[in-house]
Formats: structure tokens, C-alpha cells, sequence
């Protein structure tokens, strides 16, 4: 029998602190969030591998070094409301269901969607609200937002997502240019948007955050 309370306690010491994430509430989600339940089956044993994971169709999730730091650089606060975009089967959603009032899950892919909603009542996120539907849209009828996170690379960022981010609120992108890829906070005020870096990483594009490819004959 596996022991994956163990497995979470190695993935904290030897990948979540070594990269300076060292905030409470952040280490404790980490250690209470069961990872291997929000993986296909084949991924189980490797749930806690230093890797991005392979969930099929072209998305992954995320290495936990690369969601930890994203998690620290956004410095969620209990009061606030997060989009988390790309949620795949929920496991970046019960994470910050921990730091944050509530969130609200995007995902597109609908059985992806339906497996997550059990897997987050199984793993006793009661304040995280699934929701079916492009990922490019986000859920504006539950918004606005105080924070926004993006569960994958972007070439680009749809205007409908900044249009739900509350002014004063904040949005995590994984930027890539090529197969270079940065980390970046987006900071709004008076409707502008604002960008800083925090670190390098990458992962794949997901559906809707392609760059427009300008045709040529």
C-alpha cells in the first residue's frame, strides 16, 4: 500500500521549500490536498513527481514547484474570490479552495469537469464551484474576481478573463514565446493592466490562449 501522506511530506521538503516557498497556508494545502486522487489512475504512483503530468488531450498538470510559487507570488487572501482557469480535475482548485473564501473551476472538457466536482466533494471542497465552459471565458456570471489563475501556457490573454479580474486584482500567467516561458503577475487599476516577472516555467498552451497566426499566402 502506498504511502502517499508520506510521498506529499517528501514533495514538500524536497520541492516546495527548496524554491523558497516557505508560507503556511500554503505548505499546509499542500500537505492536506490528496494529489494522487486528482490524476488518472495510471499517474498515481507519480503524482508527486517534480514534473508536469500528463492528463491527456494535450494538458497536463502542473509540477508542484511551478503552482506552489504561482500560489505564493499571488498571496491569496481569505476574503478573496479566485478563478482558477483550466482546472482539469480539480486538484489546483482544492489547493487554493484552502487560501482562498471561495473559487470558482473552469474547465471545458466536460467529463474532466463532471470527475472533478466529485473528486473536490471527496476531497471535502465544499467552497469550490465547477464550472463547464470554455476556458478563453472564464465564468463572468460568477465574477468579478479578486485573483485569477491560468492552469497552463498562454500565448495570449483572452480580454474576457482581464474584464472579470476586479480592479485592484491580480492574474497568473504562464507567458510563453516559443518554448521559453515565464511566470507573470498581472496587477489591474484603473482598468490598465501591469505585468512582473516572478520566475521561468513552462507547460502546454492551453485551447484558446493560442497567439493568432497571421495568414500568408
Amino acid at each position: 500500500m502506498t504511502d502517499f501522506a508520506a510521498r506529499r511530506r517528501m514533495m514538500v521538503d524536497t520541492q516546495i521549500r527548496p524554491s523558497d516557498v516557505t508560507k503556511y497556508p500554503i505548505i499546509d494545502a499542500l500537505l492536506a490536498v490528496p494529489r494522487e486522487i486528482f490524476v488518472p489512475d495510471a499517474q498515481r504512483d507519480v503524482a508527486y513527481a517534480g514534473e508536469d503530468l500528463d492528463l491527456g488531450g494535450g494538458r497536463v498538470l502542473l509540477e508542484p514547484r511551478t503552482l506552489s510559487k504561482t500560489l505564493d507570488a499571488l498571496d491569496i487572501g481569505p476574503d478573496e474570490l479566485l478563478l482558477d482557469v483550466g482546472s482539469a480535475l480539480g486538484y489546483s482548485a482544492a489547493v487554493a479552495a484552502r487560501l482562498a473564501q471561495a473559487v470558482v473551476a473552469v474547465e471545458e472538457d466536460e467529463a474532466m469537469a463532471a470527475e472533478a466536482q466529485d473528486l473536490l466533494s471527496e476531497a471535502g471542497a465544499d467552497n469550490v464551484i465547477v464550472h463547464q465552459g470554455p476556458l478563453a471565458a472564464g465564468a463572468a456570471e460568477h465574477g468579478p474576481y479578486d485573483v485569477i489563475l491560468v492552469e497552463g501556457g498562454v500565448e495570449a490573454v483572452p480580454a474576457a478573463l482581464l474584464d472579470q479580474l476586479k480592479d485592484g486584482g491580480r492574474i497568473a500567467c504562464l507567458m510563453l514565446d516559443g518554448a521559453v516561458g515565464e511566470l507573470r503577475i498581472g496587477y489591474k487599476s484603473g482598468g490598465e493592466m501591469s505585468w512582473r516577472f516572478e520566475f521561468n516555467a513552462a507547460a502546454p498552451v492551453l485551447p484558446g490562449f493560442e497567439k493568432q497566426r497571421a495568414f500568408a499566402l
